[in-house]
């Protein structure tokens, strides 16, 4: 699919009525970024709302000790929360943004993103339900770190991070960032995983052993 009509790529702007897709398209500009590129950054304020076309955004926060957290990804057909609440409050970000892949973003200037809202009320309420679905899914990721149990939570990730592979090349601290916890405590898990049979550990890779009993104790929470 090209990005000639990207309307069509996301659920809620290919329902909207075609007279406001039309001007979607005239104002819109697409961009391409590579792997690794900072979308966006801690203290800016966005000047423009993003939808991803193609590839992946990963949002994570740190805190003041330098611990990480992975708040969200912005996948392929969705619009980023965290820049419509900061663009709807004129704030600026309180998370980074990095390209996990090669992305294609469909930009829309903050001027034509308040002149559609305001005179638009389809484009408006696509906006604020698509807010409203991601405000929910930042409220459990706040329930998991704040009360989920640490290897059910640990091994629901690996499981999601394997796939249908067998092994994951991942460091103990990226999967701190992806859980929200320190390293100390993720090396701990993954060890008693390991002395489980659950898993097999080597620098920088973990090998998935047993699937189903990883299974059963990501679904016993």
């Amino acid at each position: 699919m090209s990005a000639e009509d990207w309307t069509e790529r996301f659920r809620g702007t290919k329902a909207l009525p075609q007279t406001v897709r039309n001007r979607l398209l005239q104002v819109a500009q697409v961009r391409t970024y590579q792997k690794g590129h900072q979308v966006f950054g801690q203290n800016n304020v966005p000047d423009s709302l993003l939808f991803l076309f193609e590839g992946t955004i990963r949002v994570s926060q740190s805190s003041d000790n330098g611990r990480d957290i992975v708040l969200y990804r912005v996948d392929a057909g969705e619009s980023c929360v965290l820049t419509t609440a900061c663009m709807l409050a004129e704030e600026a970000y309180n998370a980074e943004g990095i390209a996990e892949t090669d992305i294609t973003v469909i930009v829309l200037p903050k001027l034509s993103f308040d002149n559609l809202v305001a005179d638009e009320p389809d484009f408006r309420n696509f906006v604020f339900v698509a807010y409203s679905q991601r405000l929910i899914d930042l409220l459990r990721v706040v329930d998991d770190v704040a009360f989920g149990r640490i290897d059910v939570r640990l091994a629901e990730r690996l499981l999601a991070l394997v796939g249908v592979d067998k092994e994951i090349t991942a460091t103990h601290q990226q999967i701190a960032s992806e859980l929200g916890t320190a390293r100390e405590v993720i090396s701990r898990v993954l060890n008693d995983f390991q002395k489980r049979g659950l898993i097999a550990q080597s620098r920088g890779r973990i090998a998935v052993l047993d699937k189903p009993r990883l299974r059963t104790l990501a679904e016993s929470d």
